[in-house]
């Protein structure tokens, strides 16, 4: 999808120099304004690659110690957890967080606790702090 993503915006970034190329001011605001959106793309692009390559790192450092948490709870038919199974794990990463709020081991499980329960939106926050923690750690 990436790479479909970026064919996209070489086109419209072509068609905004083109744009911008015929000197009328109408064509030179669009041709402005179609090189701003593919600069958002890319960056919103490059920041969730890093992103998922951030968080793959951790999850191999934590599978190779032995402490990637392995619930076996029970899933739907999609393979996702089941959200009251997955919120009874809940209370144990958020005591393991309180108890050690500068580790990224623990950040990194809660945000994985937070998927497991659905709420994506703090399962990101979880997983930003997480990393954010271990390039300041000392491993």
């Amino acid at each position: 999808m990436a790479l479909i993503l970026l064919v996209y915006l070489v086109l419209v970034f072509q068609r905004a120099v083109m744009l911008m190329q015929t000197g009328e001011a109408v064509g030179v605001v669009m041709g402005v304004a179609l090189l701003v959106l593919p600069v958002i793309a890319a960056w919103a692009i490059g920041r969730e690659l890093l992103f998922g390559a951030q968080t793959e790192k951790l999850v191999r450092i934590l599978d190779a110690e032995g402490n990637l948490p392995v619930e076996e709870l029970p899933t739907r038919t999609s393979g996702r957890p089941l959200r009251d199974a997955a919120d009874e794990e809940f209370p144990r990463y958020k005591a393991e967080v309180e108890a050690e709020p500068e580790s990224w081991r623990a950040w990194f499980r809660l945000g994985l606790a937070y998927d497991a329960s659905g709420d994506r939106r703090r399962a990101r926050g979880a997983l930003r702090r997480a990393i954010r923690l271990y390039r300041t750690s000392d491993r």
